[in-house]
């Protein structure tokens, strides 16, 4: 049996090109700056705001690190596809694709639309089957990939108004599983991330109104930060992580416990 030596499974990520989308603010972004901090070249991914994803790709660059921003609407079936051929066109590859993007709608389900229902499901979860799609056949060539998809805690536990949002997170799982199976053998993994309450933009301002209740529930008695979050991404992104697939990291302080 071969052994394997500690300090021989690093993480770093230098040669490696990662797509990092909804790579404009929050999670994403922490993302985008923990991977260009371990050498890889980072695309930049947005849908609306073109000046948030140039001050991030900025950033990385004046970190020393390589970055460029790609706009994409990720609802329309073609634009994934179109994305990640974009990125390949700039850099010659795509080694990493961190599903990120994201939308958020509340409405209880008797006052949801089909229209409503139909667009969370198609950024949050078929967005991420595209884009995988469009991944893979780059990776399968080349023996090696990375395919993390951020889910939600919602995934597990449900959430009151927002049916549309927890069903689409909580079908990353089977894809995550299904995909891991199809591609262990060729050398590429495929995981989940599922944040907790982190502290972004998106939740900033129900988090102050409700800090009392939702703190309560979390056992280590804070919210996270993106790049608690972005750690995890970075770690299953690299060679140190090569035996983890069809897994899920909880960064939520314990909350799923509660």
């Amino acid at each position: 049996m071969n052994q394997i030596g500690f300090g021989t499974l690093d993480d770093n990520l230098h040669g490696k090109v990662a797509l990092v989308t909804g790579g404009s603010r929050g999670i994403g972004e922490a993302a985008c700056r923990a991977l260009a901090a371990k050498g890889a070249a980072v695309a930049v991914h947005y849908r609306t705001n073109q000046d948030l994803a140039e001050q991030a790709v900025e950033r990385i660059r004046q970190a020393g690190g390589a970055a460029h921003a790609f706009n994409a609407d990720l609802s329309d079936p073609d634009a994934a596809g179109r994305l990640v051929a974009d990125v390949v066109t700039h850099w010659g590859r795509l080694d990493i694709l961190v599903n990120n993007a994201a939308e958020m709608h509340t409405a209880r389900v008797v006052n949801l639309s089909d229209a409503d229902w139909d667009r969370i499901l198609s950024v949050n979860l078929s967005a991420v089957f595209r884009c995988a799609r469009a991944a893979l056949p780059g990776m399968l060539e080349r023996g090696w990939g990375r395919i993390i998809s951020v889910t939600s805690q919602a995934a597990y536990n449900g959430s009151v108004s927002h049916a549309h949002y927890a069903t689409a997170k909580a079908g990353l799982a089977g894809f995550t599983y299904s995909l891991a199976k199809e591609v262990a053998a060729a050398g590429i993994t495929v995981n989940m991330v599922a944040p907790g309450r982190i502290l972004t933009d998106m939740i900033a301002e129900e988090a102050s109104r409700r800090e009392a209740e939702w703190l309560a529930q979390i056992p280590m008695g804070r919210y996270g930060q993106p790049e608690e979050v972005a750690s995890a991404i970075a770690f299953l992104s690299s060679e140190a992580a090569r035996y983890i697939t069809g897994a899920t990291i909880h960064v939520n302080g314990g909350q799923l416990m509660s």
